[in-house]
């Protein structure tokens, strides 16, 4: 018989930081608990939707209970890569170039309107997030540790912003859409504080250490055949369909399994379900793959309801 989760020593505080969140961003316990498990999968969260429903602020949020340093960059279409790596200014006392650093070097990097930048500026970032590193001035120099970008995006239909390339979007595990909150939720937020009051009031619910050993434990909660089996159907699913100009990579399998893994542990289990992989599907999927249509209203959402109802778990 398989036996409860051994519970690390920071569960209990990642359940606390899901218990704070969830009384400043209302009835979104669900969104709050995939960008929670994207962070304990080392992945980057892109969070997309309309202006004024949440989204700087729960990157905000995650900053702040997460405990760990965190630092804002406002992208906009004047913006540089040196603006987000850094840049050296020369020191006339020690007659040196001197390397400041920039905004990405801090754990938690919030890249607010990340489609208002140009592809240049945008690009920045690759490195960044794949390797855990960037490289300028000729000098590789590597980024702390834990290292997320949270990442915001209005809809491509508004003005003055620029798609995101396709290696761009894979850079994240997760993306993410908050949604108007339900009427009941939106008049307790009417009628209740100002979130940054909120936020100026919470005290952080774990730290650095604590998170870096939950992220260690994830990788051995156990995923049998079976689900590998029902992962690699998904990727197969997508290869074969007609509907896809192209399948899941083996990159995007992974992500779907750690993702899936580190939903598992916030249940509380040990081991891998199929519905864990459901859970995270919707978020983990949909936004790497292109479909041959113009399906424009639904369509995340519908890929990911297509997937489940064609792949069933054996």
């Amino acid at each position: 018989m398989l036996q409860t989760l051994r519970r690390p020593r920071g569960e209990p505080s990642l359940q606390a930081v899901l218990d704070a969140a969830d009384g400043v961003i209302l009835g979104k316990r669900d969104e709050l608990k995939l960008a929670l498990a994207c962070l304990l999968a080392r992945g980057h969260l892109l969070i997309e939707d309309l202006p004024g429903v949440g989204k700087t602020t729960l990157a905000h949020l995650l900053a702040r209970l997460l405990g760990l340093g965190h630092a804002r960059i406002q992208f906009t279409s004047d913006m540089l890569p040196a603006d987000v790596v850094g840049v050296s200014v020369y020191d006339r006392a020690s007659e040196q170039f001197r390397f400041h650093r920039g905004p990405i070097f801090a754990q938690v990097v919030l890249a607010d309107e990340i489609n208002r930048a140009t592809p240049k500026a945008q690009s920045a970032l690759l490195e960044a997030m794949e390797e855990r590193q960037v490289t300028a001035e000729g000098e590789t120099r590597p980024l702390p540790e834990p290292f997320f970008v949270i990442a915001t995006q209005n809809p491509f239909y508004q003005i003055g912003t620029f798609p995101l390339p396709e290696s761009q979007l894979d850079r994240f595990l997760m993306r993410l859409k908050l949604g108007y909150p339900a009427a009941d939720q939106e008049k307790v937020l009417l009628a209740g504080r100002d979130r940054r009051e909120l936020l100026a009031d919470l005290e952080p619910a774990l730290d650095a250490e604590t998170l870096l050993e939950a992220q260690r434990d994830v990788p051995a909660v156990h995923a049998s055949a079976a689900l590998i089996d029902y992962c690699y159907a998904i990727l197969c699913f997508t290869r074969n369909s007609e509907r896809f100009v192209h399948g899941l990579s083996p990159r995007a399998g992974l992500g779907l399994l750690r993702a899936a893994r580190a939903w598992a542990m916030l249940e509380g289990r040990d081991f891998v379900l199929p519905e864990d992989v459901q859970r995270v599907l919707p978020a983990v999927v949909p936004h790497r793959l292109m479909t041959g249509d113009d399906d424009s209203t639904g369509g995340h959402a519908a890929i990911a309801e297509q997937i489940l109802e064609s792949v069933p778990v054996s």
